[in-house]
Formats: C-alpha cells, structure tokens, sequence
C-alpha cells in the first residue's frame, strides 16, 4: 500500500485501546529495523524526522528510504510524518516534499500565536490529505533544536484544549503530563509520573480525539550500562516505567514517540561491537548490529508499551 496519513490508524487505535508507534528515523538502518519488526508483527508504524535528522541526512534521501520500506513491506501502514516542525514554512516543505502527516510546534509562543500559525498549517495541509498535530504545554529535555528548562515546563492546561481544537482543526494533540524530551528525565531517587488525571481530563474534553506524548522512551538501564560500560560516560539517568505508558496507550494517548531508546540500542551495541572486534573496520558489520538492535527495540515497544501487534 502507498504511504498513508495518520488518520485511520490513530482513529483505531483510539478504538482499540492501544497507540501507534512513532519512532524517529536518520538513516537505512534505522529505518530497516523499524520497519522489519512493524512487518512481522504486522504493527502500524509512523515513521517520523525531525528538523534535524532533515538537515543530517536530506529530505530526498529520507522520502527515498522510506518509500523503498513501503515497497518491501507492503502490508504495514506507514505514515510519514515531520516531527516538531518550528514554522509554517517547514511543514510546507515537508507537504509539498512526500510528507504524509506533520507537526507544527508552536508550544515555545503565545497562546493566540501558536492557534494561528497551526490553523495556516491545518488549511495548506488539509488540501493535500495531509494530517497536522500540535502541541499544547511545553515538556522539559532536549530533542534536536528543542531545548526547555525544567523551569519553563508546564504542564498542558486542559481548559484549553477544546478551544484550540476547534479553532485550529488540528487532527491529534500532543500534550505536556510529565513525560521528557532526551534520555536524562529524572535523576536517581527520584519518582517518574505521568499526570493520568490531565490525560483524563483532556479525553472527557476531547471525546474520541486522539492524543500524542512526546518524550516517551523508558532510557532501559540495559543500554545505558552497555554504553558505559564500553567507554561510555552517561550519568544515571530513569524513564518513563513502561507500564504507565501503556496505561496512557489504554485511554486517550494513540500516538507515542520513541527517540532516544533507539539512539541508546544503537550506541550501546556498537559500542560493544567495536570493543570485541577491534579489528573490524567493515561498517556493514556492526551497522548490522545496531540495526537488529533497533528491530528487536521496537519489537519490545510494541509488544510491551504500544500494544499495536497485528493491528495493521
């Protein structure tokens, strides 16, 4: 099947009690592995590129990689989607480039700024069966260009989800409940905890409508003690308990994002490759690696977090 938009398969998730898997992509093998669990779990996948990863490895190769995936799994729903898109004039970049879906990310400005440059993206989006999320609160962390302080993070207000909605006619809603950008969220001792009672308050809002989380990898401390381990130096660091985003997967959350889970499997198991085999110089081999690695992570989410295994 073509690449699709975002709109089928998060309306049933939204159903089904479970969410669609939006895992971020930078080069072949990220997109290899990702697609080859999706494949044989027969998962919907939402394959998503930052403003970064656009710059790192160029919107014509990214569309190209991703289309050559669509090819070879030919039964996995895939949606291409631009993720934390600053401006009007990226998301239309992306529309006019082979996106299927976009972001914009207006969280950063004022109320009534964000409302109005996320309903130019709806109109221009809308035209070319492209679906829109947006986002309300600011989560704290670091992704790429988007770096908040804990300070400046806030949680999404619930009384103004259904305004903007409506005013915005965004497709999902990326909402602020205490999940992090960046694989430091919480420091050692301290208690993850997602805000259930805001993402219950905004579902009896916003019936039927679907709900994003951004900053959702678990950080599994297997990978961050193979990354020290091997020559690494991150800190301790602890993620969101993969229970509680399978709880939010049950209610209204039916698109959560992965990110830095990937980026630790890859690092870590190269790492580790390149300590055993000193040797090797040949990428093909412990790019191998770091490939299975992102397959059998995104096999994990799906089964354990996502819940969307024989869904497509």
């Amino acid at each position: 099947m073509p690449l699709v938009n975002t709109k089928e398969m998060l309306q049933k998730a939204y159903e089904g009690g479970y969410a669609v898997g939006a895992f971020n992509v930078n080069d072949m093998e990220i997109v290899q592995g990702i697609t080859e669990a999706c494949s044989e779990l027969k998962a919907p996948v939402i394959l998503q590129v930052s403003a970064g990863a656009r710059k790192y490895a160029n919107h014509t190769y990214l569309v190209k990689l991703v289309e050559a995936a669509v090819k070879e799994n030919p039964d996995v729903p895939m949606a291409l989607h631009l993720d934390h898109g600053p401006s009007f004039e990226l998301c239309k970049a992306c529309i006019d480039g082979g996106f299927t879906s976009v972001m914009f990310d207006g969280s950063s400005k004022p109320y009534g700024e964000n409302v109005e440059e996320a309903r130019r993206v709806v109109e221009y989006a809308h035209k070319y069966n492209v679906t829109v999320e947006a986002e309300l609160g600011k989560l704290a962390g670091i992704e790429d260009d988007v770096q908040v302080g804990d300070d400046d993070a806030q949680f999404t207000d619930p009384g103004e989800v259904q305004d903007f909605v409506t005013r915005t006619g965004v497709d999902s809603l990326a909402i602020a409940i205490g999940t992090s950008h960046g694989a430091y969220k919480f420091k050692p001792g301290q208690q993850p905890k997602l805000r259930l009672d805001i993402l219950q308050e905004v579902a009896s809002r916003l019936p039927g409508f679907p709900i994003v989380l951004h900053g959702a990898s678990s950080v599994l401390p297997e990978f961050v003690e193979m990354v020290n381990q091997y020559g690494g130096k991150m800190p301790d660091a602890i993620g969101i308990p993969e229970e509680m985003l399978r709880e939010a997967a049950k209610m209204a959350v039916c698109k959560i994002n992965v990110d830095s889970d990937i980026r630790l499997a890859m690092t870590g198991v190269i790492r580790k490759y390149m300590f055993e085999h000193p040797d090797h110089f040949d990428p093909r081999q412990y790019l191998g690696a770091a490939r299975t690695a992102v397959k059998d992570m995104v096999a994990h989410k799906i089964n354990v977090v996502l819940g969307c295994a024989g869904k497509a």
